[in-house]
């Protein structure tokens, strides 16, 4: 059986042309496509923004720069059928190459699981009632207050 923990981790928005960079995913369970921005678990030692630092070179080989703490977030879910519950610390951060701005689509890579993920620029008209959500809850109205 699965340890019942609580998960601390950070993510980072990063804004072009008012969208944002996210992965895509999708849970198999609810059938469910869903987008998150970039981030990961945080490290024992680590604090945050050294770790969306961390995450978007292993995930997609990119740099951050003007990294910012924006908030943090509690985010009790079910993926694939199990429950989660995860501290969000929430950051904003620039890339540094100017290039992946341009990109539609970003190779991702989860070491942790050795699987490949898209990464795509998705504007906040895009997630909402009918259309696929972006995690975790409460990401949306803390970049809109934040913005």
């Amino acid at each position: 059986m699965q340890a019942r923990t609580i998960r601390p981790i950070a993510i980072c928005i990063c804004w072009h042309d008012n969208r944002i960079l996210v992965a895509e995913a999708h849970d198999t369970r609810k059938n469910q496509v869903f987008y998150r921005p970039l981030g990961g678990t945080i490290e024992f030692g680590e604090v945050g923004e050294e770790t969306v630092r961390r995450e978007f070179l292993e995930e997609i080989n990119a740099n951050l720069t003007q990294v910012r703490y924006l908030g943090t977030l509690e985010n009790i879910f079910v993926y694939e059928g199990q429950q989660g519950h995860e501290i969000v610390l929430v950051y904003d951060g620039h890339l540094a190459d100017k290039s992946l701005y341009s990109r539609d689509t970003i190779a991702g890579y989860e070491a942790d699981i050795q699987a490949p993920f898209r990464v795509i620029w998705k504007s906040l008209d895009e997630f909402g009632p009918g259309m696929p959500p972006v995690y975790p809850d409460g990401l949306l109205e803390l970049i809109r207050v934040t913005r």
